[in-house]
């Protein structure tokens, strides 16, 4: 098999600049038939600048790009998508309004004489639901669709293109685990059918098992490619960042202090009878399955929703929150984890992001003091290490755990007695990660009672002082530091106690 037979795809001495940024570095990589290539690195790494290039989003300043050994360059998404490729973006695109068809077929309706062809286009959704594993109406409307059902419809419209490479970013970000096998299994479908892959992921322990070829990127330029039999955990990471790390290290003593906030027997929708107690300087962890009633329990203490029976105590006094502005006074603060969507107004500065919480600390008869505002937004840029060229950039220029770091920033100068973090390290890459466990210890250390919840085990594991595990939404085990393990926690959370 000769060179342009083996390979379907390749980019030379790629480069992209916004402003004074350079995204992408005279990158050069290839991407060969019937092989799942991964792309990993930290969030500004350039995978997601390489990605958009390559589907036609955006063009770059310069470099070369090869599809089957022939030089092409894409001026819009739909030359890319009719050259062979198709993208699947992190953001989900689809149109809530119209139905499970309408948003795989947009724009590529089959008609005869002006009538679409109904039957046909219901027979070959329902054909690519099957091969993704969803089983649901072909006319169900997208808004219906859990969040990871519309993953999964964008990957059969992706498969819909009859593309010979597919670009997945983040695909299982917000799948199930039997939802995440069932699309490992597709991918190995597509491979055996000569499709090739490429996938971008921030999980680590997912590439490693899932990809022929592993390459890295960082700051924007390439660092290099393993194939499956030399790519550890360990040799990938440290490619990633230029330096070792540790989760354990975030390890703490046990400490017993006071109790600063007492939950008991509360009940609403998605949870029941919950009750336990969160000391002061404790990460308390929450740890279940997809479904278990962790957020909705979060919701409700933090007053974003209401509950039916039950108490709280905070600092020795029964409180009742109707309102997040209200657990907000009383010294509580809330990351959520759907930050774009929940957290972060997208359309404002990062200043104004950090300081919109504290404005009422911030001013004085309805009159803002900005030189306040100003010293409160530099310091915690600052201290949280915000990656930022200008303050009054919009906060949708950030990368995710820059973004998050802007979240945190707001609570922070709120000064929070209890701070409750949903998902803290979703979608954000590994030093994000590890800077963000940083400042959790830290703030524990100054006597901040935190709720961890997290859907991954060795981060709940290392950074917990205690652990409550639920499942259906109950409590089925409260778990002290030396019960923490993964095969405690799963046993808890997902059968019967």
């Amino acid at each position: 098999m000769g060179y342009r037979d083996c390979e379907i795809f390749s980019v030379r001495e790629l480069s992209k600049s916004y402003g004074g940024v350079q995204a992408l570095k005279s990158t050069t990589l290839r991407f060969m038939r019937n092989e799942v290539h991964a792309i990993v690195g930290e969030n500004g790494a350039g995978k997601s600048t390489l990605m958009k290039i390559i589907g036609g989003v955006i063009q770059p300043d310069s470099g070369q790009m090869f599809y089957k050994g022939q030089e092409v360059r894409f001026s819009s998404p739909r030359d890319s998508i009719n050259t062979g490729i198709a993208l699947i973006h992190q953001e989900l695109s689809m149109m809530p309004d119209l139905n499970i068809i309408e948003n795989i077929f947009m724009g590529r309706m089959d008609s005869k004489f002006g009538i679409v062809r109904q039957e046909d286009l219901t027979s070959r959704t329902q054909d690519l639901l099957k091969t993704v594993g969803l089983d649901v109406d072909p006319h169900t409307l997208v808004r219906k669709l859990s969040l990871s059902q519309r993953q999964l419809v964008e990957i059969a419209k992706a498969l819909s293109t009859n593309a010979n490479l597919i670009m997945m970013d983040e695909p299982n970000s917000s799948l199930t685990d039997m939802e995440s096998e069932r699309l490992f299994a597709v991918i190995e479908d597509l491979k055996a059918k000569g499709i090739s892959i490429l996938y971008v992921s921030h999980k680590i322990a997912e590439v490693l098992r899932i990809s022929d070829k592993v390459s890295v990127l960082r700051d924007g330029a390439y660092v290099g490619t393993l194939d499956r039999a030399d790519a550890t955990a360990d040799r990938v990471i440290q490619m990633m960042i230029g330096r070792e790390m540790d989760i354990n290290k975030f390890s703490r003593p046990s400490q017993k202090r006071r109790v600063i906030l007492r939950v008991k027997g509360l009940t609403g929708n998605g949870f029941r009878n919950i009750s336990f107690d969160l000391h002061q300087g404790e990460i308390l962890g929450f740890a279940g399955l997809v479904g278990a009633g962790r957020s909705e329990v979060a919701r409700a203490i933090f007053g974003a929703t209401r509950f039916s029976s039950g108490s709280i105590t905070l600092d020795n006094e029964l409180v009742l929150f109707d309102s997040p502005s209200k657990a907000i006074k009383h010294g509580m603060a809330m990351v959520q984890e759907d930050r774009k969507g929940l957290s972060l107004f997208m359309g404002l500065s990062v200043s104004e992001n950090i300081s919109i919480s504290a404005l009422p600390e911030l001013s004085r008869s309805g009159i803002v003091n900005y030189s306040k505002v100003n010293e409160v937004v530099t310091t915690y840029k600052n201290r949280l290490n915000i990656k930022v060229k200008d303050l009054d950039e919009p906060v949708s220029s950030l990368s995710g755990g820059n973004q998050q770091k802007t979240v945190l920033s707001r609570w922070l100068s709120t000064d929070p007695r209890v701070l409750i973090l949903d998902e803290p390290t979703h979608g954000i890459d590994i030093g994000a990660k590890h800077e963000i466990y940083k400042l959790i210890t830290l703030l524990a250390d100054r006597g901040i009672g935190i709720l961890l919840i997290s859907s991954e085990l060795p981060e709940i594991i290392s950074m917990s002082d205690r652990v409550v595990v639920m499942r259906e939404g109950v409590i089925t085990a409260t778990l002290d530091k030396d019960e923490i393990t993964d095969e405690n926690i799963m046993r808890c959370a997902a059968y019967e106690p």
